[in-house]
């Protein structure tokens, strides 16, 4: 991934997390994201989960296996995940918001082990996808242009 700050697949990610924290009905504040090793992103969530009544409830993201839904212990230093999304390492924003929906059902939806998306540093049209974040193709069910193969 281009790991420039002001360059278009940071700017995508930027626009990605907000659009992802509007269908969440979250303000934007309550995000945040990096461009490390492996770009990343956080999202702290209103409430908490019926069975873990003492930890609060956040979203993790990873360039690799997308969206993970984490307890936070009372430290804050650890996050225990949950389980993940799954599907696309860009889902749209809306099924996004359906994934935390089931958990506040106190469902279990996603798949409880990390999903290997993608690998880091992969030439597969990631950034591409970032960078194109301006065109959220609902009924494709993802954010942006799906890779060409």
């Amino acid at each position: 991934m281009d790991r420039q700050p002001h360059g278009a697949p940071a700017r995508g990610l930027r626009r990605y997390l907000a659009e992802v924290c509007r269908a969440l009905r979250v303000a934007p504040e309550a995000s945040c994201w990096e461009l490390d090793d492996r770009a990343n992103a956080y999202v702290a969530l209103d409430g908490r989960l019926p069975g873990y009544p003492r930890y609060d409830l956040a979203l993790v993201w990873d360039e690799e296996n997308g969206w993970a839904a984490v307890l936070e212990t009372q430290c804050g230093d650890d996050m225990i995940i949950l389980c993940y999304l799954g599907g696309d390492v860009l889902p749209y924003p809306g099924v996004v918001a359906a994934f935390v929906a089931e958990l506040r059902a106190d469902e279990y939806p996603g798949q409880p082990d990390a999903p290997a998306l993608r690998a880091s540093f992969a030439e597969d049209g990631f950034d591409d996808r970032l960078a194109a974040a301006a065109g959220i193709q609902a009924e494709q069910g993802t954010f942006a242009n799906e890779p060409t193969t």
